[in-house]
């Protein structure tokens, strides 16, 4: 019987329904197609203020996205490209990840992280993918062998939130597929740890 993990979607625009937030659903939906527990932290839901690490204070919304992520046990990122990079608004969703320094699983620890990007074109969704494998790095996350891009010249999505390019849905599917995986396994590695089974022996031994 496999494992339920949860797998957190952040990421989009404040634009509703953007094409970053389409895409981010579509890899959601198909880590819940392969029996993940899904929930998305999106556009509008990231518009919160400023990360200042003195302010004791932190609105609803930034305290609902450290806990998603505290509970979580994979995660995809999504961000459209803005001048080569991440948005300002997801960037300032990933500043609050500070808060769980001293958490048990400190930031993105133990955790896969699929990373996507959005753009109308090759250059500014590639540099912004690397800017979010950058920082999952920075967060001690393990970002999956696939990341993708998302061109708005050539890709998007139809009424009921399939990807128009059958390569691009290969790979969000593909990514999906890695971050479930993962987590499964990590689940797995982490319960034989504590029942102090060795957890580089094959299974069953």
């Amino acid at each position: 019987m496999q494992q339920t993990v949860k797998v957190v979607g952040i990421g989009g625009s404040p634009r509703p329904d953007s094409t970053a937030e389409r895409a981010l659903r579509a890899v959601l939906a198909e880590a819940e197609r392969q029996g993940a527990q899904v929930s998305l932290v999106g556009g509008a839901e990231l518009v919160m203020p400023l990360y200042d690490p003195r302010d004791e204070l932190r609105s609803a919304r930034a305290l609902r996205l450290v806990d998603e992520i505290a509970g979580a046990d994979g995660l995809v990122l999504a961000s459209p490209a803005y001048h080569g990079s991440i948005s300002g608004l997801v960037k300032n969703a990933l500043d609050h990840v500070e808060e769980l320094r001293e958490d048990a699983r400190p930031y993105f620890s133990g955790r896969a992280v699929g990373s996507l990007a959005v753009a109308q074109g090759w250059q500014g969704g590639v540099s912004t993918l690397a800017a979010l494998r950058d920082v999952t790095h920075a967060l001690r996350g393990w970002p999956t062998p696939l990341g993708v891009v998302v061109n708005t010249e050539t890709t998007g999505f139809g009424p009921d939130g399939e990807c128009t390019d059958p390569r691009v849905r290969s790979q969000l599917e593909t990514m999906a597929g890695q971050v479930v995986d993962f987590a499964r396994m990590h689940l797995r590695a982490s319960a034989r740890e504590a029942a102090g089974v060795d957890v580089l022996a094959p299974a069953g031994k």
